[in-house]
Parts: structure tokens; C-alpha cells; sequence
């Protein structure tokens, strides 16, 4: 599918470029060729004047007489050309130019002229273009022809279209490549959101089984022994109970990181001490913390205030603190610190124990995933807090990050904007 997709991309890439380049091309041509039309109607009126005001020569030229007869006053440039004259009867009667041509060229080149039946136009004799123009004598005893050698003008736009192809051609094949490369790197993102979906709603489905599959046990065993009281049935009750709540927190958690993608959550945001905030989950996970021989140690610098939600703060470090109490060794440490630095706090939560490996320091904050997932069942976890508590921060503007030495400690870093007081 996503090769499809970027096949199509590169198709209209391809296309939208070559009809641009076609278009800029022919207008660059276009602009050209008018402007050489121009520059050789110009040269031919000028050497139209020009042999205008020669004395007339008879058909066996005096090349000496012709180098003395040019009109200093105005002086043309010397390209390739010719003039002859002809009678009303179209016969050649004279001719002049500045090199040596045989008789017998004039007359062909006369005849062509003619032939196009126009009083100006181009023709190819001899592998040279020529351009002409046909003009009525000023005594009505005949007409003038003037010829204009435009092989190299005639050249110079043939060569400006292979160059033009040429260019095309390889600029095609190198915004290919170049087209491939960033339509692969656009693609990649969308693959990877596309596959965690397919993931999420994979793990999402596997995680709702089980729950259902124990509701579904459970009552049927009620179902088995319909005719007892419920008192000794209510173990059944509770099991059920249980499976219900542990999917209306699942659900819940769905449905917030769903709302986060698609940015519907409104946080009511205000100033508060996010200080004072800290110490109030510390009171609450302190018992627990106590409770399984851990020891904790924090340093919180007071009257730190900043903008946003307490109570989703409050629940990303209830989140960090039970998970390092999850995973901190028996009678291990889990360290506490925040600290405010220019216009950010800094919160860093680090315990000790297993630690993370580097494989596994990347896809901590995907959502359902767990390195121990025994473990994390045992515990009533499903693989989303990290993945909400990233969330929420990311919603205050804020940074979470994680640092592991396998076999010695974790540390979870999230940093926050802060009211600084002036």
C-alpha cells in the first residue's frame, strides 16, 4: 500500500515538474526564436537600405569597385548576404555582394525565392538557410531580393533545443532520485503511525480478551448455581467486579490518548505551586513506598509556580513514582529531585534495580508496551501510563525523557515551564 502510495507521489511529482519545465522551456524558446526573427527582419531591412544606395554593377562583378563602394557613413555588419535584381520579367539583371559567388548561384537562389511565392521567407540551398526579402524597385523597373545567410541563427535554435532536452532529461532523472529519497522520508512517518495503530488496536483487542473471557467465567458459574444464595456466589460477584473496573480504567486511558491525538482535550490551565503539587503525591505514594522496604529520598525547592493543570501533573508523577516503585529492587532507593534552572523546573524521578537496556530505552513511551509483561499484568498494568504521562507534558509544553544503566538505576527527566517572578 505504501509503495503504491509513493509510486502516485513520484508520478505527480514527475508530471507536475515536467509540464512546468515544458512550459518554461517552450516560453524561454519562444521568447528566443522572436527575438532572432527580429534581429534578422532588422539586418535584412538594414542591408536592404544599404544595397539601396549602391551604384549598379554589371552581372561580372568588380570585387575592387564593391570594397570602394560600401557607405561609410552607415557601416553594417558583414555577415553572409547577397542582393540581385531582377526586371518585371523576373531576370536577373544585376547583383552585388562583398564575396566572389558564381552566376549560376544567383540564378538558383533567385528561383527559389520566387518560388515560395511571398515577398519574404527562408530556404535551405547548398546546406545553408537562407532568409529573403522581396522588395519593388523604386522606378518600377523590377525588384530587389536581398538574401541573409541565417544557418548559424538557424543552428543556435536547434542547439538550444537539444540543450533544453538534454537538461530536461537530466534534471528528470536526478528530481527522480531526489523525489524518491524525500517521498521514502515522507512516507516513513505515516508507515510508522499507520503500523502503531494497527498495533495499538491489536493490543488494545488482546488486553480486552482477557477481562471479557473472566467476566464470562464467572458468569457462568453463577449461571451453574443459579438456585444458591448470592452470599456464597459473591466471590464470583467480585471477580466480576474486578474485571469491570480494570476495563473501565483501560477504556478511560484509551479514551484520553485518543482525545490527546486528536487534540479534543481542553485543559483548564491556571497558575499553581508545582512545589507544593510534588510534596502532595509524595504524602500519598509514601505509605506504599515504606510499605515494600524502599527507601525514598527527595529534595523539592519550593514556590515553584507554573502554568497549567495540577491535577494531570499530579498524575504524571503518581505515574512515575509507581512505576519506579514497580521496578525498584527490595530494600532499594528511589530519589526524587526538583529544581528550578533559568525558566524551566526540573523534575528527575530515579530508582534503582533491573534498569533498562538501550533496545528498549525507545519504545518506552509507545503505548501497551512493557518489558516484563508478566510482571506488568501481575501488577495491574497495561503499558499506558508512560505513554499518558508523556501526553500530558507534551500538552504543557514540557520534555520527558529516560536515562538507564542496566543493573543499577533508572532516571525519568521531565522538564516544565515555569513562572518566573520578576
Amino acid at each position: 500500500m505504501f509503495k503504491k502510495l509513493r509510486n502516485r507521489f513520484l508520478i505527480l511529482n514527475l508530471a507536475t515538474i515536467s509540464i512546468m519545465m515544458i512550459i518554461s522551456f517552450t516560453s524561454i524558446y519562444l521568447i528566443t526564436y522572436k527575438n532572432v526573427r527580429n534581429d534578422i527582419r532588422m539586418e535584412l531591412n538594414k542591408l536592404s537600405d544599404f544595397n539601396h544606395k549602391q551604384k549598379t554593377h554589371p552581372k561580372e562583378p568588380n570585387l575592387d569597385n564593391k570594397n570602394n563602394n560600401i557607405d561609410e557613413e552607415h557601416p553594417v555588419e558583414r555577415s553572409i548576404s547577397f542582393t540581385v535584381t531582377i526586371d518585371n520579367n523576373k531576370n536577373l539583371t544585376n547583383y552585388f555582394s562583398i564575396f566572389d559567388m558564381d552566376e549560376k548561384f544567383y540564378e538558383t537562389a533567385k528561383d527559389t525565392a520566387l518560388a515560395e511565392g511571398s515577398n519574404n521567407g527562408r530556404f535551405k540551398l547548398e546546406d545553408t538557410y537562407w532568409e529573403f526579402i522581396l522588395q519593388e524597385s523604386a522606378d518600377n523597373s523590377g525588384y530587389k531580393i536581398v538574401f541573409l545567410d541565417i544557418t548559424s541563427r538557424y543552428a543556435y535554435l536547434i542547439n538550444l533545443i537539444y540543450t533544453f532536452s538534454a537538461v530536461a532529461l537530466v534534471m528528470l532523472v536526478a528530481i527522480f532520485f531526489i523525489s524518491r529519497f524525500f517521498a521514502n522520508k515522507s512516507i516513513k512517518p505515516i508507515k510508522e503511525t499507520f503500523d502503531r495503530q494497527k498495533q495499538f488496536i491489536a493490543d488494545a483487542s488482546h488486553e480486552l480478551k482477557t477481562p471479557l473471557a473472566v467476566i464470562n467465567t464467572n458468569a457462568e458459574v453463577l449461571l451453574s448455581n443459579d438456585e444458591d444464595i448470592i452470599k456464597n456466589q459473591s466471590k464470583w460477584i467480585y471477580f466480576i467486579k474486578s474485571e469491570v473496573e480494570r476495563m473501565t480504567k483501560l477504556t478511560n486511558d484509551l479514551l484520553y490518548l485518543a482525545q490527546v491525538d486528536h487534540s479534543d482535550i481542553k485543559l483548564i490551565s491556571t497558575n499553581f505551586d508545582l512545589s507544593e503539587s510534588i510534596e502532595n503525591v509524595i504524602l500519598t505514594m509514601e505509605a506504599s513506598i515504606f510499605e515494600n522496604n524502599i527507601l525514598l529520598h527527595y529534595d523539592i525547592e519550593p514556590n515553584v509556580i507554573s502554568y497549567g493543570n495540577s491535577e494531570q501533573i499530579k498524575q504524571v508523577i503518581m505515574i512515575l513514582l509507581d512505576n519506579a516503585l514497580k521496578y525498584t529492587n527490595p530494600k532499594g532507593k528511589i530519589s526524587l529531585s526538583f529544581k528550578k534552572y533559568n525558566a524551566k523546573a526540573i523534575l528527575t524521578i530515579s530508582n534503582t534495580g533491573k534498569g533498562i537496556s538501550k533496545e528498549h530505552l525507545g519504545k518506552i513511551f509507545d503505548r501497551f508496551y512493557r518489558i516484563d509483561k508478566s510482571r506488568s499484568k501481575n501488577s495491574g498494568g497495561y503499558g499506558l501510563g508512560l505513554s499518558i504521562a508523556k501526553a500530558i507534558v507534551e500538552q504543557h509544553n514540557g520534555k520527558i525523557s529516560v536515562n538507564s544503566d542496566v543493573n543499577e538505576n533508572t532516571t525519568f527527566t521531565i522538564e516544565l515551564p515555569r513562572i518566573v517572578n520578576k
